[in-house]
């Protein structure tokens, strides 16, 4: 016996969350299939900017997020060689009047308990752990999905939520695995209070250096710092990426020749742990986030390497399209197929584009030689203008 209709949801993670969020709110029967045992989040911190702030709040997360968020005044891009301050993004009450909504940094934990919670308290939506989703199969009137244990699910739409490794892009798609991009990110996150009090900050702050950068900012209302440094290389075999001590020491080598002020701050955080970035190359067509009655969201249609900042965004922006889309294919009038294939041609062009800069910082973040020199320049001089995005931050998503 099949379980019938809705819209089905593979991932809890937050890209999932927040697409069970917004399509139970524009009126549709809701069921996510996670694979964990309990709903977690690893990771350290998330910055979101005011696009993607707009869109909690439209879902009535206002107080939610401010209980929880940190609202930085103010963005700041230093040399890791030298110290010196190249550019700075002012953000706070200036960046909130003119986009709309405030810049925020969140622990991932607290906002994905933050959707959780929103899901659980606001919609209907049945939530099932240790289901994975297997495969799936559609028609033109169904969708129909079997998960790890149970009966086979029959819904009317399909989202793909299962994150970089997603199991319904590979069967949607076919299009291989992602690659390792030769990149490194050591994080860490510990309380301020712990740290001296003139390495304490209420900023965002990138360190840019040859072949590697740092980015800090304080998460949990700013009680917390998070810290994560990317550096060029491949992890070892035999390498533990939960060895805080063995991370530790491999992040003081991958450090050296950087100033004191970063090399301080980098020896005052704890509990490094590793992660090997991996990555796809940007969407090629909206073909790569629908077909048919199925459709990807977030990092299993588009994984995002963290030089913009904006992957948890990207994926809460796709959420919001796939919840205005599919509140119009409640209509009669409106079929969900052609309703995703609009959701996939609304969004490809402007996740591309995330990806393609993305890329792109990551080449300015890491330069050596007259490219580091042209660019340190370039920030010294045009600064507060480089670093505003207003074709990022001043959208406002549909909800």
């Amino acid at each position: 016996m099949n379980e019938r209709g809705g819209v089905i949801v593979s991932g809890g993670g937050i890209g999932g969350l927040a697409a069970a969020l917004a399509v139970s709110r524009a009126g549709w029967d809701v069921r996510l299939f996670e694979r964990a045992s309990a709903f977690s989040e690893v990771g350290a911190g998330i910055q979101l900017g005011p696009n993607v702030v707009k869109v909690l709040h439209s879902w009535g997360l206002v107080d939610a997020l401010a209980a929880v968020a940190a609202f930085p005044e103010r963005l700041q891009v230093r040399s890791a060689v030298s110290g010196r301050t190249l550019g700075e993004l002012t953000l706070g009450d200036t960046m909130a009047r003119r986009c709309g909504a405030p810049y925020a940094t969140v622990h991932r934990a607290d906002l994905h308990v933050l959707l959780l919670s929103a899901v659980q308290q606001h919609t209907d939506t049945r939530l099932h752990l240790q289901r994975p989703l297997q495969s799936f199969s559609q028609t033109e009137q169904a969708v129909t999905v079997k998960a790890a244990t149970g009966p086979e699910i029959e819904g009317d739409a399909l989202i793909g939520a299962d994150g970089l490794w997603s199991t319904v892009r590979q069967q949607l798609l076919g299009d291989g695995l992602p690659q390792h991009t030769g990149h490194l990110a050591y994080r860490a996150l510990m309380p301020q209070a712990w740290l001296p009090e003139r390495l304490r900050t209420q900023h965002v702050t990138a360190w840019l250096g040859p072949r590697m950068h740092v980015v800090h900012y304080p998460v949990r209302g700013g009680e917390w710092l998070n810290m994560v440094v990317i550096v060029q290389g491949e992890v070892t075999d035999g390498v533990d990426p939960w060895n805080h001590q063995a991370n530790a020491a491999d992040l003081t080598a991958a450090l050296a020749g950087s100033c004191t002020a970063l090399q301080d701050m980098v020896q005052a955080m704890d509990g490094w742990q590793l992660w090997a970035l991996c990555d796809r190359p940007p969407m090629q067509g909206a073909h790569q986030h629908a077909l048919g009655r199925v459709a990807l969201l977030g990092d299993a249609a588009h994984p995002m390497l963290p030089y913009l900042a904006q992957g948890a965004g990207m994926a809460i922006e796709d959420a919001a399209e796939l919840g205005h889309v599919l509140a119009q294919a409640l209509d009669p009038a409106f079929d969900v197929p052609t309703m995703l294939q609009r959701y996939a041609l609304n969004r490809w062009q402007r996740n591309a584009r995330v990806q393609a800069r993305a890329l792109r910082n990551g080449q300015i973040f890491h330069a050596e030689g007259l490219l580091r020199w042209g660019r340190d320049a370039s920030l010294i001089l045009l600064g507060q203008k480089l670093l505003d995005m207003p074709w990022l931050y001043g959208v406002t998503p549909r909800v």
